[in-house]
């Protein structure tokens, strides 16, 4: 059994960081590394993860000054000795046989990266991702590796977040791939986006669906910030750079339609905040964006409303 690091940023999660790390440790593969890197908690979350440490050899605990997300993941990077790497949020949780079966069908397909479904969870309970369009057990080129992320509404159970992805160490070490330090929103879509070009990764999926996403109204995705959600068009604009300088123009226009959608969410924020300035540049680049978007939303038409009221919006 090769070894698989999971690496855990954490930070202010003392409510449930103990559910999360049990999920870890009680996997059905068992042949772990577990590193717990604390982003300078000011809570009981470090000491949770200390404790545990001394329960279980496989965990390795570090502390740090408080840098973010992403240095946190960078800082796992720096320290991890596994032969294949997945990722975990500190507030979520993983069914006990989610790394037995990244593992098998990454083996089973011979390719560097697997992926698997996962859930969303709530206080009213558990709802696992459905796709649109069935994604088939079979190799998956690494164009479509790097579509799929990018079709979020045909395939809601892939998406371009970590946590329900295993990759071959190589791939990153090789490449020397790193969190940038300066996204703390959208950050996994970019490392994502540049493990599959760097790496050019086939990858494979299964439908289970093994992880936990918790959604909690105090984590960085439900932000309102301003200076928080920007982070987002940063991110789409340079996915869109990477497609086009590595030969996938033909698939750019889903970059720029996600880049026109997140413009919009930025835009209602705006119009709650009473924020004019803003809003007048996001609806800008709606403009700017809007053939993409239609072109991405066809099967989606009651999309359109929503995007052409805001782009009437006036603010007094």
């Amino acid at each position: 059994m090769d070894k698989i690091s999971v690496i855990i940023p954490v930070y202010n999660v003392e409510p449930y960081i103990r559910k999360c790390l049990d999920s870890v440790i009680n996997q059905t593969y068992t042949n772990l590394e577990i590193i717990c890197v604390d982003d300078g908690s000011t809570d009981n979350s470090a000491k949770i993860c200390s404790e545990y440490a001394k329960k279980d050899k496989r965990i390795k605990v570090f502390r740090k000054n408080n840098g973010g997300v992403s240095s946190a993941r960078n800082y796992g990077l720096k320290n991890f000795t596994g032969k294949y790497v997945g990722f975990s949020d500190s507030d979520d949780w993983l069914e006990p046989n989610m790394f037995e079966v990244l593992y098998k069908i990454l083996k089973d397909k011979n390719v560097p990266v697997s992926v698997v479904n996962y859930f969303k969870d709530t206080d009213n309970g558990s709802v696992p991702m459905s796709n649109k369009e069935h994604i088939h057990y079979e190799v998956i080129s690494p164009k479509n590796m790097l579509l799929y992320p990018l079709k979020r509404d045909y395939y809601m159970g892939f998406c371009g977040y970590l946590f329900n992805k295993l990759f071959d160490a190589d791939v990153l070490l090789n490449n020397n791939l790193k969190f940038d330090e300066k996204v703390n929103y959208g950050e996994d879509v970019l490392f994502y986006v540049n493990a599959i070009l760097t790496g050019k990764c086939a990858g494979v999926y299964s439908d289970m669906p093994l992880y936990h996403y918790r959604q909690r109204n105090t984590s960085i995705s439900k932000s309102e910030a301003l200076s928080v959600k920007s982070d987002i068009l940063t991110v789409y604009k340079r996915v869109e750079e990477l497609l086009i300088a590595n030969g996938y123009s033909d698939i750019s226009f889903w970059a720029r339609g996600f880049y026109c959608h997140h413009a919009s969410v930025i835009s209602e924020i705006a119009v709650k905040k009473k924020d004019n300035k803003t809003l007048t540049f996001m609806q800008d680049e709606i403009k700017l964006h809007l053939n993409d978007y239609i072109r991405t939303n066809r099967e989606f038409p009651e999309k359109f409303g929503r995007i052409y009221g805001l782009l009437d919006k006036v603010l007094n």
